[in-house]
């Protein structure tokens, strides 16, 4: 069980990245090129849009099932305005929580 907890928290915040990089794609006004094929569950844009952008390239042709859940889900988490966060930032955010909860000594962990 022990070595179950890492391999989840490390799906956990790639499936958060890969989500925010699909809900920047869709969301931002800079990103209208962007589309969402429902049945596929598939980004949609033509390939000039594509070649134009190198982070979103990697769903060019992936499916990214769970879109709306995973929306459900992190939007909550999502500001707007002077603190919104890029992927970049949530990614070193991420990082820097996990960092933080492995340097708590363990009698610390078992109070909270």
């Amino acid at each position: 069980m022990l070595k179950a907890k890492p391999n989840l928290e490390s799906r956990i915040r790639t499936l958060k990245r890969d989500w925010a990089i699909v809900y920047n794609m869709l969301s931002r006004k800079d990103n209208s090129d962007f589309g969402w094929d429902e049945h596929k569950q598939l980004v949609v844009a033509e390939d000039v849009v594509w070649n134009s952008h190198k982070e979103p390239g990697q769903f060019r042709h992936r499916s990214f099932l769970y879109y709306h859940q995973l929306t459900a889900i992190y939007i909550k988490d999502r500001a707007t305005g002077k603190y919104a966060q890029t992927t970049d930032d949530i990614v070193e955010e991420i990082d820097v929580e996990d960092v933080a909860t492995v340097n708590i000594p363990k009698n610390k962990k078992q109070l909270s």
